[in-house]
């Protein structure tokens, strides 16, 4: 099993949807560059996306905030846009359902994505004092996006989210 170092995220943002990838484990250790990816990507104007996980030996509820964040961004837009997740494991599926992903994105059913990552991948900075702050406030918003997806969320991140909170507050 990879283990965080060994964890990839390609890319392919010459086509049409978005795609990204998964290679190894999707955690808060690694998920800064795929949030900001996002974030640019929409700056952009693109608004569709696919999100491979064949390869993808798990991911925490960091990341599992990060696509929340980034399915309701897609549809705050004037015309709404779409995240696909494709090719889940069963533990994968059940961890999107969990969190209630599955009410406010797609999720598909063993299919294949219509584009292949190009090569590019995202990488992330090693942890600078601002690069610490930068993703405790990532990881906060994407706690607080899972607590907006499904109310029962709260009660499970509200030590996670209470804990960020004072983190933060403390900087």
């Amino acid at each position: 099993m990879p283990n965080h170092a060994q964890s990839a995220f390609l890319v392919n943002a010459q086509q049409d949807p978005v795609l990204l990838k998964i290679i190894g484990k999707a955690s808060y250790l690694n998920s800064a560059p795929v949030s900001e990816f996002f974030e640019e990507m929409i700056d952009q104007g693109r608004s569709a996306f696919v999100v491979d996980f064949q390869d993808c030996t798990g991911m925490d509820s960091t990341f599992l905030g990060i696509l929340a964040a980034t399915s309701m961004d897609l549809r705050r837009m004037e015309s709404p846009g779409s995240l696909v997740l494709c090719r889940l494991n069963e533990r994968n599926l059940e961890l999107v359902r969990n969190v209630g992903l599955h009410r406010i994105l797609t999720v598909s059913s063993g299919v294949e994505p219509r584009v292949q990552p190009d090569g590019t991948a995202l990488t992330q900075d090693a942890g600078s004092a601002d690069q610490v702050a930068a993703n405790a406030r990532l990881v906060l918003k994407a706690h607080e996006a899972l607590c907006e997806v499904d109310q029962s969320n709260i009660q499970k991140f509200q030590d996670v989210v209470s804990f960020l909170r004072r983190q933060i507050e403390e900087e």
